[in-house]
């Protein structure tokens, strides 16, 4: 099995562990006389027969994505560490860059000259220009996981 593939099914079983615990939430209490929709232990049951594959299936992942070496990203897991910090750069040098900007901000600008002058404490147009770089490393960096996870054989 490939690594791509065993996400996917991660995601399946993430998915299906949700659905569960959603169906024994709504079955776990019932009105007298009334019959409940379905078994709620039997779906408690299912619950943890699907979280342990996905233990299972999580331990598999983390083993593999320790062992691929991706060259001058390091292992896929600092290459992981890297798409995740460059997202999370990304999102702050944008949001800094709309506050400073104004964008949200009902009523920008001056409309008599009695009122307030707001001022921008931050160079906008920077922002943007490193936001634009951040953005094109993050996606350099996603195509060179993604292929990876294609080409990679899961590890037991």
């Amino acid at each position: 099995m490939k690594l791509a593939e065993a996400l996917a099914e991660r995601k399946d079983t993430t998915r299906r562990v949700e659905q569960l615990r959603a169906r024994v939430v709504s079955n776990a209490r019932y009105q007298e006389g009334e019959p409940p929709a379905e078994d709620a232990a039997q779906l408690l049951a299912d619950a943890g027969e699907a979280l342990d594959t996905l233990e299972a299936l999580i331990r598999r992942i983390n083993r593999t994505n320790a062992a691929i070496d991706m060259g001058t990203d390091g292992t896929l897991t600092d290459a992981l560490a890297r798409r995740d910090v460059l997202r999370l750069r990304h999102s702050v040098v944008t949001a800094a860059a709309d506050a400073a900007a104004g964008t949200g901000e009902r009523g920008y600008g001056r409309q008599l000259r009695s009122e307030l002058v707001t001022l921008s404490a931050l160079p906008v147009a920077e922002l943007r220009g490193q936001a634009d770089v951040l953005a094109r490393e993050i996606r350099e960096i996603d195509v060179r996981i993604q292929r990876t996870n294609w080409e990679a054989d899961l590890l037991d």
